[in-house]
């Protein structure tokens, strides 16, 4: 009861000073009908909290999103399922599902009566523009009489977490560097490239499917051979994020930074379909290698999670990138760098990697006077020309730019390597 009184309402504590107030009245002018006015205000907030205080429902929430994962600046559907487990029909039952600030205002719902076992579903929908993990709820049942003096609070303690990824943009396909490399089970590139007559074959072993022999093989070679199943080669790729915040400029969805993880995700989303076994990489220590069945939630997971690191050190990235590197293509989304940062990102050519640098003019995203601009710009393609002259292919990234238009630049083939020449000559010529 004591709990059901401190949950009177702002109009259940002015009924009970009307009545104080009435009863005064009453009192000294001698009216017994005032008093009686004075008796009835009182008895009103008080059987209304004993209503309240003595309603024992017995209630299921059962909250669903779909869907978990969205990108940014879409919506997802938030479904709540309310049921009444007792015989005893409920009261007028405000709804409110507690929602973090970046996803808007907390979403209130009246549900008027939830008679005996009876179920009611009501929904909403949430938007996120900033990429992160936020959780959804707890619900928070508000109680209350008919006539509005009196609520109580109940809780629910269940919670569901919406996760809001980087956007990814479809690129267009172009034939890449690195295709080819290492050795395994690739899953969308073992095939023969000439043919059956061509496939790939290997030694009889005991226990092999006699209808896998290759009787040309076998005749030419004397030996008994059969076909492969799978070809020992496979399409591997790395996507390095820098993360490093002295490296990135602007502020929140529009930022430098911002710019390179949505790149990221569309970049490793893209060779994933494309057949590649893929390993991210970030300055902020993550190691992460995409499997066959949840490799694009396990990648857009992390980098929906992904932050600006303090550390200036591009060296610590190259370390760890080099640390299981097994060759293949390696593609790099890097803030602003010096020339001698671009001397330590040139090692990771030494495990014959072909290596292509996303080098994002993060200057580009403030507006600086023309002396420093000119300064920055100076910056940019010394650490350009280094990666160049290292083996690299570099892109250049400016605010305003889009992946899709850049992404031919990473073909590979005689064009490729003659439009990196050609800017390797403008860059030197342009620093002279």
């Amino acid at each position: 009861m004591r709990e059901a009184l401190r949950g009177l309402t702002t109009r259940g504590r002015s009924f009970l000073a009307a009545a104080v107030a009435a009863a005064l009245s009453a009192a000294i002018l001698g009216e017994k009908d005032l008093l009686r006015v004075a008796v009835l205000l009182a008895v009103l907030p008080l059987l209304a909290a004993a209503y309240v205080g003595r309603s024992r429902y017995k209630l299921a929430c059962h909250r669903s999103l779909d869907p978990h994962r969205v990108p940014v600046g879409s919506s997802s559907r938030v479904v709540l399922q309310l049921q009444n487990l007792s015989r005893l029909p409920t009261g007028t039952l405000l709804l409110e599902d507690r929602l973090p600030y970046a996803l808007g205002s907390r979403p209130r719902v009246v549900l008027e009566r939830l008679g005996a076992y009876q179920a009611s579903s009501v929904a909403y929908t949430v938007r996120a523009d900033v990429r992160g993990r936020y959780e959804v709820g707890p619900l928070v049942v508000r109680l209350t009489d008919p006539f509005g003096l009196c609520e109580l609070t109940r809780a629910f303690p269940s919670t569901d977490r919406l996760t809001v990824i980087p956007q990814v943009t479809p690129l267009p396909t172009v034939r890449l560097a690195g295709e080819y490399a290492g050795a395994g089970d690739s899953r969308a590139r073992s095939v023969a490239v000439h043919g059956e007559d061509d496939a790939a074959t290997r030694e009889y072993r005991h226990g092999d499917d006699l209808r896998r022999v290759h009787w040309k093989s076998t005749a030419r070679t004397g030996e008994m051979m059969v076909r492969r199943e799978e070809q020992p080669w496979e399409s591997r790729a790395t996507v390095v994020l820098d993360t490093r915040a002295a490296a990135h400029r602007g502020e929140g969805p529009t930022s430098s930074f911002e710019w390179s993880v949505a790149a990221a995700a569309s970049v490793a989303m893209h060779l994933r379909r494309a057949g590649y076994k893929l390993r991210l990489v970030t300055g902020a220590g993550a190691d992460v290698d995409a499997t066959e069945t949840t490799g694009d939630g396990l990648l857009l997971d992390q980098l929906a999670d992904v932050r600006m690191s303090p550390r200036d050190d591009l060296g610590s990235l190259v370390d760890l990138v080099r640390q299981r590197s097994t060759g293949g293509l390696v593609i790099t989304l890097l803030g602003g760098c010096t020339v001698a940062e671009a001397e330590l990102l040139r090692g990771l050519r030494e495990s014959g990697s072909a290596c292509v640098g996303f080098l994002v003019d993060s200057t580009t995203w403030i507006n600086l006077p023309p002396p420093a601009r000119a300064e920055a710009d100076q910056a940019h393609d010394a650490a350009a020309l280094t990666l160049l002259q290292g083996g690299w292919k570099v892109v250049g990234v400016e605010h305003g730019n889009t992946l899709p238009p850049l992404w031919p630049q990473v073909a590979r083939g005689s064009q490729g390597y003659a439009r990196r020449a050609a800017m390797a000559e403008t860059v030197a010529g342009g620093m002279r």
